[in-house]
């Protein structure tokens, strides 16, 4: 849990200038929303890097917006095509309790990447979303869904929720929804 908190502290700083994306990701972006992270792996395991690119929008903070994910494969020659895209993968900017922001960061291993959320008060948590690419049908599903929670109080206490396919069957990641209850 320690390890969590202190990546939590790591990502909740993390800035990227839009002016140092590629172009071909550029032209992705929406007039009125910004860059909130653009990660590089190897999202559909073919050694070229890929990306997944979340947007927030300029004017959440006085608001409820949506939080766009795309999926986006990289090229031989460094460009990027849009293959996936949801507007209900990433937690709001209110979401996340006396913390705020929830959104922690995403991770890419090995054709699976997990969008990390972290929030709370008194009773913190953490909320983690992977996806798996499946080479068959060119598509990622949703592989775990799920996190730890601890009382402030009893810190050393941590209660572990995960979902799996057994629990939500097959989901492709445009239906994904983390909003549903």
């Amino acid at each position: 849990m320690k390890k969590l908190l202190i990546l939590a502290l790591l990502y909740s700083n993390f800035l990227l200038s839009d002016s140092k994306l590629p172009t071909s990701v550029l032209k992705i972006i929406p007039k009125d929303y910004k860059v909130l992270n653009f990660t590089k792996g190897d999202l559909n395991r073919d050694k070229i890097n890929d990306a997944i690119l979340i947007l927030k929008h300029k004017s959440e903070e006085s608001g409820d917006f949506k939080r766009p994910l795309y999926i986006l494969i990289g090229t031989k020659n460094g460009e990027y095509k849009v293959v996936g895209e949801n507007n209900n993968s990433v937690l709001e900017r209110d979401d996340g309790g006396i913390f705020g922001d929830p959104f922690n960061g995403v991770t890419i291993k090995k054709g699976y990447f997990s969008i990390e959320h972290y929030g709370g008060s008194n009773w913190r948590w953490t909320r983690v979303v992977t996806f798996k690419y499946n080479k068959d049908k060119k598509n990622w599903f949703l592989h775990k869904d799920g996190g730890d929670s601890y009382h402030t109080s009893n810190p050393q206490k941590v209660s572990t929720d995960i979902l799996t396919i057994k629990d939500f069957g097959i989901v492709p990641f445009e239906k994904y929804n983390i909003f549903a209850d």
